[in-house]
């Protein structure tokens, strides 16, 4: 799974990254480079600008993972803007309940 990509601005350093994960109060960006804790970080999605500062700063195998704590006027909702590439683990959860349902009436119909 890929995240979106998005050109992060931080203290007027342009870079790439990668939203790997968006909540209502913070997102999870992957990036190349380590950007400072307490750093100004915005970018934009199609429907929706972001800002906030960064909480975290890590590295791991494939990039640094920088957590950014939304500004209050930042804050993301599902209605405003939704990535594609998120899962949607209640969605994911009702198909499951739908698909096992669907297999125990056929197992019954079978007999």
């Amino acid at each position: 799974m890929t995240g979106h990509h998005c050109n992060v601005d931080s203290e007027n350093r342009p870079a790439p990254g990668l939203l790997e994960d968006i909540s209502p109060s913070g997102a999870c960006l992957q990036m190349e480079t380590d950007v400072p804790l307490e750093a100004e970080i915005r970018w934009a999605s199609p429907q929706q600008p972001f800002a906030g500062r960064v909480r975290y700063c890590v590295y791991r195998e494939i990039g640094y993972f920088v957590g950014v704590e939304f500004e209050p006027e930042s804050r993301w909702s599902k209605k405003t803007y939704q990535p594609q590439h998120l899962l949607d683990l209640q969605q994911l959860m009702r198909r499951g309940k739908r698909s096992a349902h669907r297999n125990r009436q056929k197992t019954i119909s079978h007999r």
